[in-house]
């Protein structure tokens, strides 16, 4: 079990605490260990499935990508061989081996006269690819639980900043749900999809359902996590606050509001998310998209009514502590442990349900 590689930007992970012990017999998809990286802390789940015979990273190491944290052996596996493991695997540390391998770089492309953002993962003969589209002030970079994963399953995994979005070109025209979607179709147009497992979260949500809703044809599942439009509810003080925010005092309280734990969030996280908000456009784009999300102090758009007729699966996943758009009733949903970015608090139970359309 090695440390995982969360996101492009990861190169190192700390360990912070391990739920199992030596001895245990552990299962795929177990909580294992805490990591925290330079985004945010996430929790590994075990990959393979076997007795645990020896934790090789203790607690507050900071370990490169691909370093082993711990050995799963069957039992008849003679302690002299895990031994030898281990010392390998702390030679290799101490030896500096593990550097990171070249990385895929996100590359451009021209939608519509936008200037579009994204990232590829995965082998490109992989089938329908699955295209990830981030929320209201967010960017690809978000998916880094998610991405990687679909990736190293053999899947084409696609994350895009949207206009107004990273590092996407920051003009967003009157920034309407259509100018979005009409946006995310002619991405796939562009990249020579002609069908694709849509994955969106929150604004993304609502904006992946109006592409289904104009051109089913080009979608084969839609995965909507906490979209928005729902419900009228909707906590406008933190949107309008984002928009606003120029400091980090202003930041990142807001940012806390997105998880139901908010120790998750790190310093990291809300530099970053600080830089984007002063680049030249940003106050513009996420003022005009601001007044596509809200009517007053309620939600602007009905994503449920776009997906009306749209004969395509569609599952829903929502965080049960979600304090930016609250669950909504007698809506089919999977409920997680997770606030508004069940992608990044629950990534496992978001991969199995984008897992379950592919």
């Amino acid at each position: 079990m090695t440390m995982p590689k969360w996101g492009l930007s990861m190169k190192t992970g700390k360990i912070v605490d391990w739920f199992v012990s030596e001895g245990d017999t552990i299962a795929k998809g177990d909580d294992i260990v805490d990591i925290e990286t330079d985004k945010i802390a996430g929790t590994l789940e075990s990959p393979v499935e076997g007795p645990l015979r020896r934790i090789v990273a203790e607690p507050g190491a900071d370990l490169p990508v691909g370093a082993v944290l711990a050995v799963v052996a069957p039992a008849d596996v003679p302690d002299s061989e895990i031994d030898a493991v281990v010392e390998e695997a702390k030679a290799a540390v101490a030896s500096g081996a593990l550097e990171a391998d070249d990385e895929p770089e996100p590359q451009l492309v021209d939608v519509g006269g936008r200037t579009i953002s994204y990232l590829v993962l995965g082998p490109e003969d992989a089938g329908d690819p699955v295209v990830l589209v981030h929320g209201y002030g967010g960017d690809k970079n978000s998916w880094l639980f998610v991405q990687q994963p679909l990736a190293e399953e053999g899947r084409r995994a696609i994350a895009l900043d949207l206009p107004g979005h990273g590092a996407s070109g920051k003009d967003v025209g009157d920034g309407s749900l259509q100018t979005l979607a009409d946006t995310v179709s002619g991405f796939l147009d562009a990249l020579g999809i002609g069908r694709a497992h849509l994955v969106g979260h929150s604004l993304g949500g609502a904006v992946v359902a109006a592409v289904a809703k104009a051109a089913p044809g080009k979608v084969a599942s839609l995965t909507l996590i906490a979209p928005a439009g729902f419900t009228p509810e909707v906590d406008a003080e933190y949107l309008r606050g984002f928009a606003a925010a120029a400091s980090r005092r202003e930041l990142k309280p807001l940012v806390g509001r997105l998880f139901a734990d908010e120790a998750l969030v790190t310093r990291q996280l809300v530099d970053d998310l600080l830089r984007y908000k002063r680049l030249d456009g940003v106050d513009k784009a996420l003022t005009a998209v601001l007044g596509t999300l809200l009517d007053g102090d309620r939600q602007a758009l009905d994503t449920p009514a776009l997906l009306e007729g749209v004969d395509v699966p569609v599952t829903v996943v929502w965080g049960a502590s979600d304090r930016i758009v609250p669950v909504p009733d007698g809506v089919e949903l999977t409920r997680v442990e997770a606030g508004h970015m069940p992608h990044m608090e629950a990534p496992g139970e978001v991969l199995a349900a984008v897992r379950a359309r592919l």
